[in-house]
C-alpha cells in the first residue's frame, strides 16, 4: 500500500512561480502528476520513473514545469514557473509500478489546488 500526500499549493499571479511536493510513504514507485480544472477531465501533467532517469512532460506545461524525486526523502516534486490562469486546477500526486501517463495509476493524493489569477 502506498499513500501520498500533497502539499504546496497556493493563489498566485500569472508568470510566478509555485513548488508542489508530494510525500509518499510505503513501497517506491514511478509516480505521475496529473491536474483537474473545474469542468474538465483530469489530465497527465509529468511523469517520473523510480530512480529519476527519466521524466516526461505533457506538451502544455514544457518548458516551464519541472517533475522531480529525492527518493532519499521518499517525496516526488513539480515545480511551475511562468504559471498561466489555465494552469489552475487541482494537482494529484500519483504512484504506479511503472510509468503511466494515460491516468490508469495504481495509488493517488488527495490533491492540492493551484489558483493561477491574471
Amino acid at each position: 500500500q502506498v499513500q501520498l500526500v500533497e502539499s504546496g499549493g497556493g493563489s498566485v499571479q500569472a508568470g510566478d512561480s509555485l513548488r508542489l511536493s508530494c510525500t509518499a510513504s510505503g513501497r517506491s514507485y514511478a509516480m505521475g502528476w496529473f491536474r483537474q480544472a473545474p469542468g474538465k477531465e483530469r489530465e497527465f501533467v509529468a511523469a517520473i520513473n523510480w530512480s529519476g532517469t527519466f521524466t516526461y512532460h505533457a506538451d502544455s506545461v514544457k518548458g516551464r514545469f519541472t517533475i522531480s524525486r529525492d527518493n532519499a526523502k521518499n517525496s516526488m516534486y513539480l515545480q511551475m514557473n511562468i504559471l498561466k490562469p489555465e494552469d489552475t486546477a487541482v494537482y494529484y500526486c500519483a504512484a504506479n509500478p511503472t510509468v503511466r501517463v494515460n491516468g490508469g495509476m495504481a495509488y493517488w493524493g488527495k490533491g492540492t489546488l493551484v489558483t493561477v489569477s491574471s
